[in-house]
């Protein structure tokens, strides 16, 4: 059972004693790699938490640029909250359909705008379901309201400051892919891809983040992972993925840690994949 902190994971339990609270909004942030045959929005509006809204990672982002779902900008992520009814003062709980995937990049993003009141739902909806608990697939009722935003640029890097990194090693670049992806033994899910990672980055799969039922391991577990593959929790954290989406269950897990000191690689292997003259190392290391 995790335990839990309103600032970064609650339990089902918990949402469920709290679900009535005139200041708590909810969030469904499901997303879809590429290729999925799954429509998040239909999905969140056959069958949603009661009250929750529907976070659209791939609209409320920056889509001046040609990568997916990259952070949006201040000004539109502060209309967005607006229009959900998403303001100062709320306690705001994500989750996503399945289990923990999308829903830490939103918790991600809060933090980026300098919100702190936000957690992850431990084992999201199907968790959720599982438990027989009640669901809806009625749009809620939603009030305007403002939002303070103070954007925390040191919880994001671009290439150019990873690229820096990659070479000094004074970060510790951390990739959440699968290790046939790290290793560069199978082709991207994006076309036009080099296989591989960055160099001197270590991989910790999101998933050995995650128990069998998509819960997060404990704390002294998360550690152990993190020690295991060989990541140096000493020096600043940057995490990487695909495109910038499981990289946040990295985070997550880093901040669960006490690791407070930890950024996102917003392009992640999207960009850096796509850049010949960036160096790429394959195999373990």
């Amino acid at each position: 059972m995790a335990h839990d902190d309103p600032k970064t994971l609650v339990s089902t339990d918990w949402l469920a004693a709290h679900i009535k609270d005139p200041d708590l909004r909810i969030l469904d942030a499901s997303c879809f790699l590429p290729g999925t045959p799954r429509d998040a929005r239909a999905e969140y509006d056959a069958a949603h938490i009661p009250g929750a809204r529907f976070f659209d990672i791939d609209e409320i982002s920056d889509q001046r640029s040609d990568m997916p779902h990259m952070a949006p900008p201040v000004e539109k992520f502060m209309s967005r909250m607006r229009a959900m009814g998403v303001g100062d003062g709320h306690q705001v709980v994500v989750y996503d359909s399945q289990g923990m995937f999308s829903a830490p990049r939103v918790w991600w993003t809060f933090r980026l705008m300098g919100q702190m009141d936000i957690a992850v739902l431990d084992g999201g909806l199907p968790k959720w379901l599982a438990e027989g608990r009640e669901v809806e697939d009625m749009a809620p009722i939603v009030r305007d309201r403002h939002m303070t935003v103070r954007r925390q640029n040191q919880m994001v890097r671009d290439v150019t400051q990873v690229s820096a990194a990659s070479k000094l090693g004074d970060f510790q670049i951390i990739d959440a892919r699968a290790a046939d992806r790290f290793k560069g033994k199978v082709d991207e899910p994006r076309a036009g891809l080099r296989r591989g990672h960055i160099p001197g980055s270590r991989n910790v799969p999101y998933t050995d983040l995650l128990n069998e039922n998509g819960t997060m391991k404990p704390v002294a577990s998360l550690r152990e992972v993190f020690e295991r593959a060989g990541v140096d929790l000493s020096k600043p954290a940057i995490t990487s993925c695909g495109s910038g989406i499981t990289a946040a269950v990295l985070s997550l897990a880093l901040e669960r840690i006490g690791k407070h000191d930890h950024s996102l690689y917003d392009g992640s292997w999207t960009e850096w994949g796509a850049f010949p003259t960036l160096p790429v190392a394959t195999g373990d290391a």
